[in-house]
């Protein structure tokens, strides 16, 4: 069965005939955030009260101090505190400026797939701080009396800590190191483990050599550039801190040749075996778009052949991906060739293991297609709803080339709300530059690290326009006077009448925003195909799913 048949998109003929403003006074539907669960109130609270990185713009949960002076030796300390839980287990790392979450994904579920009891580290989380901690056989986040259990058993360590170490301890650090209490207790064979922005300047990167056999980069952008020294080189020499010495390091890429050059010299130098996912010897394709388990999915063909024996060589025809687009596929080609890394290093993992674990793997917010009852309790009935966390240029280029080769012929409507610290200005030119976009209407969610993080609706307004500009793109905007002449009188007809611009709208309310934006698809396609896209942040994604948990 075809998506198209999947997600149900009723065209129907919208009849209304309202002024703006009344639209406005009439949205009561509102997206509010996910509160943590009441079990959790003081271990949210303890975690809350810890320093963050509001000062230098970097979130609370980044995994790096940036400039408030990052010291690997404080994360040492606060490790022998809690009995040295590394040692308990081995692990695996992974660091990149995008493709580390489904990379950790896939990975973590192809060795579940085998029987391991696997420990997963990620973030940041959608909805509950515990989808940070996956713990066992079945991959499910660690439960709320779990947590608070082992948080009240280490609370005293922890909080000796904090005072030893002059009250540096950061969010990031202690949350870290809870994981790794919380993986050593239940006993996990394997941990696969995400760093936070950082690298080597960062609180994962406390795990040695010998707790190590693997590391993986997924990836090299331009995100927190700020943070990272300022360029791709110095992001590249930071992401690279992670390989360990004499421990095999995989490197997902593609990467730009002088990029590809640095990460190559530091597993050089560190005598580190390099297993490449963008090797001659790795083919992939996507054969077409379905559906497999009642999501939609793209099938594909994934072949590695590897110069390090039969144990490094793997064929998957007709392999059934949940997450779609290119760099899914490339993430999975990466959690592969760390499975068939591990393989090489003893680790029993079958063929038919990493087949299951690639086609059972599926997180929310990346390309994730909303069925046709959960667009309906949005409020968003008969519509083609994708929400996606892309927040950077590349994840944005990402995202229209999965649209692209999942709906060829669609139109667009977008949602979008952006942190602060993100390059709005390309962000809004990869989309303007893509397919056709009837409307984008820019709002705000709140982003982790305080309210200096998020972005204005009309800021971000603003920034879209310039780009508009700057390509020569003519759009219909709420700061033109013509704009409040055609929609003050008659909001739904008069989309129709300005069908060959895009409209570009601030709007402070998501809900609105989400209702707006779907109301002048709806009129403007018609009978022809249209998505409503919700993006720019993954926090932006929670406040819908959020809603639909409610």
């Amino acid at each position: 069965m075809k998506i198209r048949k999947l997600i149900v998109s009723q065209r129907s003929t919208l009849t209304h005939r309202k002024p703006l403003s009344n639209f406005q006074l009439e949205s009561k539907q509102c997206l509010s955030s996910y509160t943590e669960e009441p079990e959790l109130e003081g271990f949210s609270q303890f975690i809350d009260s810890l320093k963050n990185y509001e000062k230098s713009g970097v979130p609370k949960d980044a995994g790096t101090d940036s400039d408030d002076g990052f010291d690997l030796g404080r994360m040492k300390r606060l490790m022998t505190r809690l009995g040295n839980p590394l040692s308990n287990f081995k692990s695996v790392h992974i660091a990149g400026t995008k493709g580390k979450g489904s990379t950790a994904a896939y990975l973590s579920n192809i060795l579940r797939s085998e029987g391991y009891s696997v420990g997963c580290y990620t973030s940041p989380h959608m909805l509950s701080i515990r989808e940070r901690m996956s713990v066992g056989k079945m991959g499910k986040p660690v439960s709320s009396n779990a947590l608070n259990c082992l948080f009240h058993s280490i609370k005293r360590s922890l909080n000796e800590a904090i005072v030893l170490e002059n009250g540096c301890l950061s969010h990031f650090e202690v949350l870290t190191a809870v994981a790794f209490a919380l993986f050593a207790q239940e006993n996990v064979d394997i941990a696969i483990i995400e760093a936070g922005l950082g690298g080597a300047r960062d609180a994962t990167n406390v795990i040695s050599s010998s707790e190590l056999d693997a590391s993986i980069i997924t990836a090299i952008g331009e995100e927190h550039l700020a943070a990272l020294g300022g360029s791709l080189e110095s992001i590249a020499m930071a992401k690279a801190g992670i390989i360990k010495h004499g421990r095999p390091v995989i490197l997902g890429g593609p990467f730009l040749p002088h990029i590809d050059r640095i990460l190559r010299d530091r597993a050089s130098s560190m005598f580190s075996p390099i297993v490449s996912a963008s090797d001659a010897g790795v083919r992939t394709s996507i054969k077409g778009i379905g559906t497999f388990k009642g999501r939609p999915s793209q099938c594909c063909d994934l072949v590695i052949e590897l110069d390090h024996g039969s144990q490094s060589s793997i064929e998957l025809r007709d392999l059934n991906l949940s997450m779609l687009g290119t760099h899914q596929l490339q993430n999975a080609v990466t959690a592969t060739c760390a499975a068939l890394c591990l393989r090489n290093q003893g680790w029993r993992i079958s063929n038919g293991s990493i087949r299951a674990g690639l086609e059972n793997t599926f997180l929310p917010g990346r390309s994730q297609f909303l069925m046709s009852k959960e667009a309906e309790k949005l409020g968003l009935s008969g519509s083609t709803v994708l929400v996606d966390g892309a927040h950077t240029k590349d994840s944005a280029k990402a995202l229209l080339e999965t649209i692209q080769t999942t709906f060829p012929d669609s139109r667009l409507a977008i949602v979008v709300a952006m942190a602060s610290d993100k390059d709005h200005l390309a962000f809004a030119k990869e989309f303007l530059s893509g397919k056709q976009l009837e409307a984008v209407f820019l709002t705000e969610a709140d982003i982790a690290g305080g309210t200096s993080r998020t972005t204005s609706a009309t800021a971000l307004r603003d920034c879209w326009i310039q780009a508009s500009r700057e390509l020569g793109i003519e759009v219909l905007h709420d700061r033109m006077t013509r704009y409040r002449e055609l929609f003050e009188d008659n909001f739904i007809s008069s989309t129709r009448d300005s069908k060959h611009e895009t409209i570009v709208a601030a709007q402070n309310s998501l809900s609105d925003s989400l209702r707006f934006a779907n109301q002048i698809l709806r009129e403007r396609t018609r009978n022809e195909l249209g998505i409503l896209v919700v993006t720019g942040s993954l926090h932006i994604v929670s406040l819908v799913l959020a809603s639909l948990n409610r």
